[in-house]
């Protein structure tokens, strides 16, 4: 329940401006979570949120710009490996097959990644569409998402 709770909160920070731990609580709380402020302060800490402005004097909760790869690794592996039903691919494209409501967890932690042979991710609910560079590194890019989720 923690993972998606906080692939929630991921959702929930990139789709809209969140200033307050209570108001991530209280949208947390509509979607069905158990969420107190304590248990958001707590997964804002675990995810290593900050705030930044968001205009007029206000702030909102992000991701910070750029994180060590180490300490996000085993997050990322946890959100593929609960997340991800299947992935395939076609040419230079990948698929991915996620459960409902976690598919922008999963792209932000492909994105995170930041692979050379990826261009970009495109994730809706359940779905993350992979674009990579070079058809021939496709297997390579597969595998090292595979080995993440082992």
């Amino acid at each position: 329940m923690k993972v998606r709770r906080q692939m929630k909160i991921l959702e929930l920070i990139s789709s809209q401006d969140i200033e307050t731990q209570e108001e991530l609580a209280q949208l947390l709380r509509q979607s069905g979570f158990e969420a107190t402020q304590a248990t958001v302060s707590r997964d804002i800490k675990e995810l290593r949120l900050i705030k930044v402005p968001s205009g007029d004097d206000r702030y909102r909760y992000a991701l910070p710009p750029e994180l060590p790869r180490g300490t996000m690794e085993p997050r990322m592996r946890r959100i593929l490996r609960e997340s991800v039903i299947s992935v395939d691919s076609s040419q230079n494209l990948i698929v991915i097959k996620a459960l409902p409501g976690s598919a922008q967890a999963v792209g932000s932690a492909i994105d995170g990644l930041d692979w050379d042979d990826i261009i970009g991710t495109v994730a809706g609910d359940d779905t993350v569409l992979i674009v990579v560079k070079e058809v021939d590194r496709v297997a390579a890019v597969v595998s090292g998402l595979e080995d993440l989720m082992s």
